[in-house]
C-alpha cells in the first residue's frame, strides 16, 4: 500500500531554503500538497501535508513566539526551515515549520497528513488500523511517523526530516478558516486546508476558497 521509498524519491524533489524564507502565510498555504517525509530508524515515512496553520510571531497572541526569544522558541527566531516541536499535555508533540527571513519569528503548525509511505508502520506506532484517523491530527501524525523532540531545530533542508515538492505538483483548492484548538487569537482565518481531503483534522463549516498556484522549490 502507498509508494516505496524509491517512488517516492524518484517523483519529488527537496524544497530549498528560499520556500520557507517568506511570510508565513504564503508558506503555510504553499506547503499544502507538499510532503513530509522522515528518514526514520524503523525506515522512511512520509506523508502529504494536507492541512496546516499559521502563527505569526510577535503580533499574534496565539503564537509561542509572542512573548519574545526563550530558550523553547528560539528556534522561531533563526534561519527560516527548520523545526519547532513542542509537547504538549505532557504527552502529544506537535510540528512546526520555521518561516520568515532570519530574525523574524513565523511559523507554520502541520495538523494533518495523507500516509503515502511506510504506512505499516505508521499503524504500528499509533496502534491503530484505520487509514483514515492515522494522521488526522497534529499529535497524531507525530507518533505516527516517530517525531519528537529529539528533532528540535533539525534543517527540513538537510536533515532526516525534509519536506518534498512532487515532480508534478497537483492543482489543488484550498480552504480557509479560522484557527482550532486554541483560545487566544481564535478569529483569525489563518488554517489552510486541501478542499474535500479525508484526513483532515476537522472539516471546516463555511470555508473561503481559493484555487492554489504552484509553488516553485
Amino acid at each position: 500500500m502507498g509508494l516505496t521509498s524509491a517512488e517516492l524519491y524518484a517523483t519529488t524533489q527537496q524544497l530549498s531554503r528560499s520556500f520557507f524564507a517568506r511570510g508565513t502565510e504564503e508558506v503555510a498555504r504553499d506547503l499544502l500538497g507538499t510532503v513530509l517525509v522522515h528518514d526514520s530508524p524503523d525506515g522512511v515515512l512520509a506523508g502529504r501535508i494536507v492541512e496546516v496553520e499559521a502563527y505569526l510571531g510577535q503580533g499574534d497572541a496565539a503564537a509561542h513566539s509572542t512573548a519574545g526569544r526563550t530558550e523553547r522558541t528560539k528556534v522561531i527566531f533563526g534561519p527560516p526551515g527548520h523545526v519547532y516541536v513542542y509537547r504538549i499535555y505532557g504527552i502529544h508533540h506537535c510540528l512546526n515549520v520555521v518561516a520568515e527571513p532570519d530574525g523574524t519569528p513565523g511559523c507554520v503548525l502541520v495538523r494533518a497528513v495523507q500516509p503515502l509511505c511506510g504506512v505499516s508502520t505508521m499503524r504500528r506506532n499509533r496502534g491503530s488500523e484505520q487509514m483514515t484517523n492515522l494522521t488526522n491530527g497534529p499529535g497524531k501524525l507525530t507518533l505516527a511517523m516517530g517525531i519528537g523532540m529529539d528533532l528540535y531545530g533539525a534543517d527540513l533542508t538537510a536533515s532526516r526530516l525534509t519536506v518534498r515538492i512532487p515532480g508534478t505538483p497537483a492543482r489543488i483548492k484550498i480552504e480557509t478558516s479560522t484557527r482550532i484548538g486554541i483560545n487566544k487569537a481564535t478569529q483569525l482565518p489563518l488554517r489552510y486546508s486541501i478542499a474535500g481531503n479525508q484526513f483532515l483534522s476537522r472539516h471546516q463549516r463555511v470555508p473561503a476558497t481559493r484555487l492554489a498556484r504552484v509553488p516553485s522549490p
